[in-house]
């Protein structure tokens, strides 16, 4: 699998540490930087970098790291076929994936502790849509098929 990831300053230091992770798992990580404190950019330049690579078949997953997380996912979500999340915490992460589908997540660099976003990329990463739940795939996957439907309708 391959993942791509961006932060922008304020996330620079836990995206530093999710590469990391990452990398040591040997997950193939694309690194859109920002490549270190003293080249900062902004949020709304970041995600998309993430985001078209997605689109391009360049990776499978993407993984955004701002101050708040909330910034990244609002411009990942003005991407056709983006489905971002906001995840604090490992149960958020992975929730994320089994309902709906998420092939972002977006986390707060002045949020989350190094360990736990490692702990929450990885829950992230072990789920599928659906996993867990298998109870309410059918409506999971009707509902995701609605979301799609109004993608559809306002992407035009």
């Amino acid at each position: 699998m391959k993942i791509a990831i961006a932060s922008d300053l304020s996330g620079f230091p836990l995206k530093q540490e999710i590469v990391k992770h990452l990398r040591e798992k040997g997950v193939e990580v694309l690194d859109f930087g920002i490549p270190s404190a003293d080249a900062p950019k902004p949020y709304f330049m970041q995600a998309p970098l993430v985001c078209k690579a997605i689109q391009a078949g360049e990776a499978e997953r993407g993984i955004l790291v701002c101050g708040t997380g909330q910034g990244m996912a609002i411009v990942a979500n003005k991407h056709k076929g983006i489905y971002a999340c906001v995840v604090d915490d490992i149960f958020s992460g992975e929730r994320a994936k089994i309902v709906n589908d998420a092939n972002v997540i977006t986390m707060g660099g002045w949020i989350t502790a190094p360990f736990l976003a490692c702990e929450i990329v990885d829950g992230w990463l072990a789920m599928s849509f659906a996993q867990k739940m298998e109870f309410k795939k059918d409506f999971l996957a009707n509902a995701l098929s609605q979301v799609k439907a109004i993608e559809a309708e306002n992407f035009k």
